[in-house]
């Protein structure tokens, strides 16, 4: 089978090589993984998950009523966090997951991204568009999720808007100006039977319990300050939510087959069956 999620990776290694305003990116620092996805079903192709944002101020939440708007009661103090993901010794930065196999039937037809490309007939320039967009995504001081800058200097407040996809399309034709080895993008040329085809099957990297994945959680502070005096005698609700997991490793991924409508974990021989 093609591991889509490697190929992927190793994708990335050649652009940030080649295209000056994602030379920044560390791609070890990144770990690219896959998520279900129909493909006749709407939703991302792709999205970049930031895990360097800091903890948030501390916080509550509050009910008002409807009729006066006075508040009436509020949750416990909690503080929400970024969770760390470890694999092998190298603690990573951002996460980004691709949808199999809604991905790999994408194409440049009546997207908002079609006016930007002259190559705009090769449809497979869809997938490479959507690699760059998510790595545009990466903040060069690694705090989150890039802020994309008017001309004045002014922070949009659209991360998608024609300004976005038109950088995109730009460095989408740097790098393929710099006649990058082919093989390192056919795998995109193909949609996904034609993957299953030629390969006799799509894997992927992926979290378990499959669909889950890090993503930043909510958590209860140990001591709860005290609120301002005029909501001392509001009823506070207990936190009920369970505490979620703030480290994952290695031993939380797993590689995946996706299939049309479904996906399975894959089972790797042991040693022993490799070297019978």
């Amino acid at each position: 089978m093609i591991n889509y999620t490697e190929q992927l990776t190793l994708l990335m290694r050649d652009v940030v090589t080649r295209v000056p305003t994602l030379s920044f990116i560390n791609v070890d620092d990144v770990l690219v993984f896959g998520r279900f996805g129909r493909a006749e079903a709407e939703g991302a192709f792709a999205t970049c998950h930031c895990l360097t944002m800091p903890a948030s101020e501390p916080g509550y939440y509050f009910w008002r009523d409807r009729r006066t708007g006075e508040i009436t009661r509020r949750s416990e103090w909690f503080v929400t966090k970024s969770p760390t993901v470890t694999v092998g010794d190298q603690q990573k930065k951002y996460l980004i997951s691709f949808t199999l196999p809604r991905f790999c039937d994408q194409s440049l037809g009546r997207s908002r991204k079609e006016r930007f490309y002259r190559r705009a007939t090769d449809a497979w320039v869809a997938k490479l568009d959507t690699v760059i967009h998510e790595l545009y995504h990466i903040d060069p001081e690694q705090k989150g999720i890039r802020r994309i800058e008017r001309e004045d200097g002014t922070c949009c407040s659209h991360s998608h808007g024609p300004q976005f996809l038109a950088t995109v399309a730009r460095m989408v034709s740097e790098y393929l100006d710099t006649s990058p080895q082919p093989s390192t993008y056919d795998f995109l040329k193909h949609d996904f039977d034609t993957l299953e085809a030629l390969y006799g099957g799509v894997s992927g990297t992926s979290f378990r319990p499959f669909p889950t994945y890090p993503q930043r959680f909510q958590e209860r502070l140990a001591e709860q300050p005290p609120c301002a005096p005029e909501l001392a005698l509001v009823d506070v609700e207990p936190w009920r939510e369970p505490t979620p997991r703030a480290s994952f490793t290695d031993e939380h991924l797993q590689i995946r087959q996706f299939f049309r409508a479904s996906s399975r974990k894959v089972t790797l021989p042991t040693r022993q069956e490799q070297a019978a």
